[in-house]
């Protein structure tokens, strides 16, 4: 047989390697499937950043609302007023069950699911935005979540418990002013009313302009009732340093806890003896009690699981790779928060959001995996912080030097974050646009704003290198650019505002809603242009009006590799 140039040894590898890959296939065919299912845990990643840790004072933590089908659109509650007497309905909200648009709006069809509890209302409740949770209020409340789970004896799956994590929030949304606020009324609420149904163990970022904390949550078991008399819900908080930077990639991150430092730890007062009770900790062991390891352990590390689980090593290496932490460590035994190596910005926490762990062993465009355009989304049991399957991905941002309709910040992008668009909406704003109230996964709708950035991710995918340069400008232009000059929104907002709190609410107002618009039919035209640019896989330049096309130059080793693979399907010459 003649070979061609091609190395014997490399080619008789190859051979080898396609030849498991077809037995493999063969003889179990559900293998995509299978890794399918094990490409895609959990994907809702925090990050955050205490006051003192970030470049500007303010405190930051990120949402990556990471379903793959669940409802996008978003929703400003306004204050109100509430006379004595009144009453709060209290509704089973699932994260991830939607509606056919033909049937209604999420956000009005979940109230078919009332729980039977009314709790008093309270004189005034606050004006706050929400998506599939509650995210900033009015006082710069912000909140984002991650499912972390639970040791199944304790999911309670019965619609005993009267709250779900999304109604915590909202609930929290309506009457706090502080993350400490909010932490002990979710708390009380759950103990007494009960927590799950829709929810298993959750943890919330929850963050005022002072504060960070990590609160966690869990359900009880499937035996709980209100007469029971015993507490529904077992949780505990933990306060991140003023110095320091956390994250939660869908694992329990507190530890051991000195509940006598009430300056950094809050929890439930059955927060050990329940454990104790479960046999989830044994008091007599000598050992000390870790939350994690007793309500929600993970085992394995970045290596250990192929890079299923390296989000939580890999921004440790992001922030602080003084620290030289292995991918190689238990993600139990990484530290709850660290110092990072230099302050961190919201741009910087932005650009974290699209990290794909470029360059490090869990690239997921090593080798052959990302094709000739290094696109990360083809093949890879790594999962990045940067999600193909996110909904949307909150930076919330809270100022303490500024009024807090002013200081309070939700940049917001729709869909995947290496393609999308951060765009600010204040706290104090009255409205959110009405694109972004409206859409469905399921029916395309130019009147929705998702849907403009899920058709630029749709045509970055054909050609993924060249194509996200030019996502990039247009994030240069509408996100940094906006980023970099929001110092001068502030000043002609405070100015208003200190002569009329009405004007300078109406001119936030007007500058989200208008600057979103702008970004949204910015994107509708870029997906427009990559299509123009990219059809045919060839790429056509407009500013040099040649009317000609130039196909997208492939890398030498792709072609190299094709026809490696050409030599290995050619039959033998006689």
């Amino acid at each position: 047989m003649k070979w061609k140039k091609a190395s014997f040894g490399f080619i008789v590898f190859l051979a080898f390697l396609f030849f498991v890959a077809d037995f493999i296939t063969k003889a179990k065919p559900n293998l995509t499937q299978d890794l399918a299912e094990a490409d895609s845990p959990e994907g809702c990643t925090v990050i955050m950043v205490a006051k003192n840790a970030s470049t500007d004072g303010s405190t930051i933590a990120t949402h990556t609302c990471d379903c793959g089908t669940c409802d996008w659109t978003w929703r400003h509650v306004p204050a109100a007023d509430h006379k004595p007497g009144e009453t709060r309905k209290i509704y089973h909200i699932n994260q991830y069950k939607t509606w056919p648009p033909d049937e209604g709006l999420k956000w009005e069809l979940y109230k078919k699911d009332f729980t039977g509890l009314e709790i008093p209302e309270v004189p005034r409740t606050f004006a706050y935005h929400h998506g599939m949770f509650g995210y900033m209020n009015e006082h710069q409340l912000a909140i984002g979540e991650s499912t972390i789970g639970c040791v199944k004896k304790l999911v309670n799956s019965t619609p005993t418990p009267a709250f779900d994590i999304t109604m915590l929030t909202l609930i929290a949304m309506e009457r706090c002013r502080t993350a400490r606020e909010a932490i002990k009324l979710m708390g009380s609420l759950a103990e007494k009313y009960g927590y799950g149904y829709n929810d298993h163990g959750e943890m919330l970022s929850v963050h005022d302009p002072n504060e960070v904390w990590v609160f966690e949550i869990m359900p009880v078991g499937p035996l709980w009732t209100p007469k029971s008399g015993k507490p529904g819900a077992v949780w505990c908080a933990q306060r991140v340093p003023d110095d320091h930077v956390s994250v939660c990639p869908n694992e329990s991150r507190i530890g051991e806890i000195d509940l006598k430092n009430k300056d950094y730890f809050m929890a439930s007062e059955h927060v050990v003896s329940f454990a104790a009770e479960q046999g989830l900790y044994d008091p007599k062991s000598g050992k000390p009690f870790s939350w994690k390891r007793a309500y929600s352990p993970v085992e394995g590390s970045a290596v250990s699981t192929n890079g299923r689980r390296a989000r939580l090593w890999r921004f440790f290496n992001i922030v602080a790779p003084s620290l030289n932490l292995s991918p190689e460590t238990p993600n139990m035994d990484f530290p709850f928060s660290v110092k990072p190596d230099q302050k961190i910005s919201v741009q910087d926490v932005m650009n974290m959001t699209r990290d794909r762990a470029k360059g490090t062993q869990f690239d997921r465009v090593k080798g052959m995996r990302g094709g000739p355009f290094a696109n990360p989304n083809y093949y890879g049991t790594t999962r990045t912080i940067c999600s193909p399957t996110a909904e949307y991905t909150t930076v919330t941002q809270c100022r303490g030097w500024l009024p807090a309709a002013i200081g309070g910040i939700v940049w917001l992008s729709f869909g995947v974050q290496d393609t999308s668009c951060y765009m600010p909406l204040y706290a104090g704003i009255t409205d959110v646009p009405s694109s972004f109230k409206v859409g469905d996964h399921w029916v395309f709708n130019r009147e929705s704003a998702r849907w403009a950035f899920d058709y630029v991710d749709f045509h970055t995918q054909v050609a993924y290198a060249p194509a996200l340069e030019e996502v990039k400008k247009a994030q240069a232009k509408w996100e940094a650019n906006t980023v970099a000059s929001i110092d001068e929104i502030d000043k002609q907002a405070l100015e208003r505002y200190n002569k009329s709190v009405d004007e300078g609410i109406g001119y936030l107002t007007g500058f989200s809603l208008i600057h979103a618009e702008n970004v949204v039919n910015a994107w509708w035209k870029l997906g427009d242009d990559l299509l123009v640019k990219f059809n045919k896989l060839s790429y056509y330049d407009p500013e040099k009006r040649t009317r000609d096309r130039n196909r997208p130059a492939y890398p030498d080793w792709w072609k190299k590799a094709i026809k490696i693979y050409d030599v290995l399907l050619e039959p033998a010459e006689k």
